[in-house]
């Protein structure tokens, strides 16, 4: 992790940690990196934002630092992450460039760059980012005369994207009762269309952003509101979506959740039985849940883990070829048609999925059981330490060798705040509960907390 750029960009509360000095920055450095691999030095930069109030100051601060640097700006306008990342693929764009904090509240904001594949910059770029905005790297030159860059309307970008996802399905959704909840968000311009188009009957909510309640009490981080609306209307499913859209949590015609893992499993399965998923593998992360593992490997399917973040999910796909990869949280990547998680193109795939096997969410997600999961904060000194505490580790292994092939244990860092997050799966929430409880008990035991 770097001073600034986490797992998903640079975050931070708008004009406290992200301000627009540091966006100029930001712009000014990369019109300047890309502009450098062109004869002519202009560089070409696609731009889209959500919804927030902050988004259109830290948009201009950007495109201000980019035509200083000389290069020529796109602007998308208000669209998803997905869109951005689809429009910098198809239209050779040296880096997109996403403004948004995702789930996160409204006031807080975040600028997410992308390469020219579509998928998260390079960390190495990222350093020498932070190197230019905390004065490390000589002042870059400014563009003059012909050379200073230009802003383009590109809203034809978005809906270039709109088109692409109605060509996706293989079937129409005729007959079907949708509802979606657009978290007063990126989607709000974008999702109803696309169902529509399709042969949906749609119910929305939370589509009227106003710059101040994208998330708030909606979307896939409250979709208690979805749950009451599917049910209340009775409705066939209901798709829950965050701020920019590039996650989906989705609500079967009973009002129960399905989550990022029920929704790779079923997915995954029905890809396979197409011949569709490539060497029977899923990539996931490390914070899947272990009724994902089992019922792949009851269905004849592999997976692979890695760190937590879709942007790891999504090298590990890339590298090896794999057709589905995703978490939990609903950020799911399907590499035939995106190179970043997509919530539209996910719920397309689950609707198709529903259609094709002609059998409602509720029976397709409930082949996966869930085990009982509980995760709690630690607050620690030094998260090195904690890592390589011996009685701690071996506390670890004797809580693993217990819960056996019936559960796990995890310690993992946060990779943003002093704390280690104790993760237990089990048979019952008592395990769980018995298990997490005795490993931070022996981490305030080693001194390892740090006190508030």
């Amino acid at each position: 992790m770097g001073k600034y750029f986490g797992t998903d960009g640079f975050r931070g509360e708008a004009n406290v940690e992200l301000t627009a000095e540091k966006a100029f920055k930001v712009g000014r450095y990369l019109g300047w990196y890309y502009g450098m691999q062109h004869e002519d030095g202009h560089a070409s930069v696609a731009i889209g934002k959500d919804t927030r109030r902050s988004s259109y100051m830290l948009e201009d601060a950007l495109c201000a630092g980019l035509t200083a640097s000389g290069a020529d700006v796109y602007l998308l306008h208000v669209t998803t992450t997905p869109s951005v990342s689809h429009a910098v693929r198809t239209n050779e764009f040296d880096c997109g460039i996403m403004i948004s904090a995702s789930h996160n509240p409204f006031y807080d904001n975040g600028i997410k760059i992308m390469r020219a594949n579509g998928q998260k910059i390079e960390p190495e770029i990222e350093e020498k980012i932070e190197d230019y905005i905390d004065g490390r790297i000589p002042e870059i030159p400014y563009a003059l005369r012909e050379k200073i860059g230009s802003t383009i309307d590109f809203s034809a970008g978005r809906n270039r994207y709109i088109g692409y996802l109605m060509t996706i399905p293989t079937r129409g959704f005729k007959g079907k009762r949708v509802g979606l909840d657009c978290a007063n968000g990126s989607s709000s311009a974008i999702a109803k269309s696309v169902f529509e188009a399709l042969g949906a009957k749609v119910f929305v909510i939370n589509n009227t952003p106003n710059g101040t309640n994208i998330n708030r009490g909606c979307g896939s981080t409250h979709i208690e509101a979805l749950q009451n609306y599917v049910q209340d209307n009775s409705l066939d499913v209901g798709f829950a979506y965050d701020g920019d859209a590039d996650r989906c949590l989705a609500v079967d015609e009973k009002g129960n959740i399905v989550n990022g893992d029920h929704i790779m499993f079923m997915c995954a399965k029905y890809m396979r039985e197409q011949g569709q998923l490539d060497d029977d593998m899923v990539v996931t992360t490390v914070m899947s849940n272990l009724g994902l593992y089992k019922a792949l490997e009851a269905n004849g399917m592999k997976y692979q883990q890695t760190a937590v973040g879709d942007k790891y999910v999504a090298e590990n796909m890339m590298e090896n070829g794999y057709a589905i990869g995703g978490e939990q949280s609903g950020h799911i990547i399907f590499s035939k048609y995106a190179t970043t998680g997509d919530g539209i193109l996910t719920s397309l795939m689950v609707m198709q999925t529903m259609i094709e096997k002609k059998l409602p969410l509720s029976i397709l997600a409930s082949e996966m059981k869930v085990y009982p999961q509980l995760l709690k904060n630690v607050r620690v000194q030094d998260k090195e330490a904690v890592a390589a505490n011996a009685r701690l580790k071996a506390e670890v292994e004797r809580v693993a060798a217990a819960l056996g092939s019936d559960g796990r244990i995890l310690l993992r860092p946060s990779g943003t705040e002093p704390k280690i997050r104790v993760m237990v799966e089990a048979k019952t929430n008592e395990i769980c509960e018995k298990y997490v409880d005795e490993i931070i008990e022996v981490i305030k035991e080693e001194g390892l907390v740090l006190e508030s």
